[in-house]
This record gives structure tokens, C-alpha cells and sequence, in this order.
């Protein structure tokens, strides 16, 4: 019985296109994910402020 593995490392060589997809798809992840790690700690820090005025809100009443 063929590993998995290698059959799939076998029908990635016969099709260059997939291939070629596949690494694009892989370029493109990276890139988002590079991108959503630089927008996070400022999506962070507002959310923590939008809690700390909710909270402050709520003890005034």
C-alpha cells in the first residue's frame, strides 16, 4: 500500500499547475495573515476601551 503521503507528493508533480495554485493560495494565506496580525493589537486596544466605557457607564448609573 502507497503512503498518502507519498501518492500526494507523487500527484503534485504530475500536475505543476495545481502546484503552482496550491503555493499561490499558500503566498496569499501568509500575506493575510501577516496583514490581520498588524490590525489585530489595534483592534484589541479598542475593544478593551470600548469595555472600560461600558464598564465605567454602568458603575455611574
Amino acid at each position: 500500500m502507497v503512503h498518502p503521503l507519498a501518492m500526494a507528493l507523487t500527484l503534485q508533480r504530475l500536475d505543476p499547475e495545481r502546484h503552482r495554485r496550491r503555493l499561490q493560495l499558500l503566498a496569499e494565506l501568509a500575506g493575510a495573515k501577516a496583514v490581520r496580525g498588524r490590525l489585530q493589537p489595534r483592534q484589541v486596544r479598542g475593544d478593551r476601551l470600548r469595555e472600560l466605557i461600558a464598564t465605567r457607564r454602568r458603575l455611574a448609573s
